[in-house]
């Protein structure tokens, strides 16, 4: 009679164990699918974003340097007629260097005369970011990013004026 408890109670003990090794041998190599639907779910949408931002920095910089560039030319170009094509041309190169066209963002404004001693001219850049991989089907307004930048340039004090 004490062989059949002691049997039992060896068999109660060793339950879990049993069912542990079942349950290990059951679901092994889902943890790595798990993982690689996981990594794709979160890694997709972590490099659309980062396109995102990179296009949007890339086209900070074009119109940055385009107004900068455009301002300077401005100024140093010989007479009020040229100026406005050479501000306009080395905006052209400065968002070219960034893989960008101007397009028609370009405007400027001349505070006290154009090329006058005392003066000073401010450049506007505006671009238009589109959102990658977006289709121009339902592109537009909302599938894209206004950037602009605003540079004012002096002519300078003791400066010939030109104009």
């Amino acid at each position: 009679m004490t062989w059949r408890p002691l049997r039992a109670i060896r068999a109660v003990a060793a339950a879990p164990a049993a069912l542990a090794r079942r349950r290990a041998r059951g679901e092994g190599g889902n943890a790595i699918v798990e993982f690689c639907m996981m990594g794709i779910l979160f890694l997709v949408p972590l490099v659309y974003v980062m396109l995102a931002v990179f296009d949007l920095q890339r086209a900070m910089y074009g119109a940055s340097a385009a107004a900068r560039d455009a301002g300077r030319a401005f100024v140093l170009a010989p007479d009020v007629g040229s100026a406005q094509a050479r501000a306009r041309q080395a905006a052209q190169i400065a968002m070219a260097d960034q893989g960008l066209q101007l397009g028609s963002g370009f405007s400027y404004q001349c505070d006290g005369g154009c090329l006058q001693a005392g003066s000073a001219v401010t450049v506007r850049i505006s671009y238009t970011v589109p959102l990658p991989f977006v289709p121009d089907a339902i592109g537009g307004p909302l599938a894209s990013i206004p950037v602009s930048s605003t540079h004012r340039t002096p002519y300078g004090d003791y400066r010939e004026s030109k104009g």
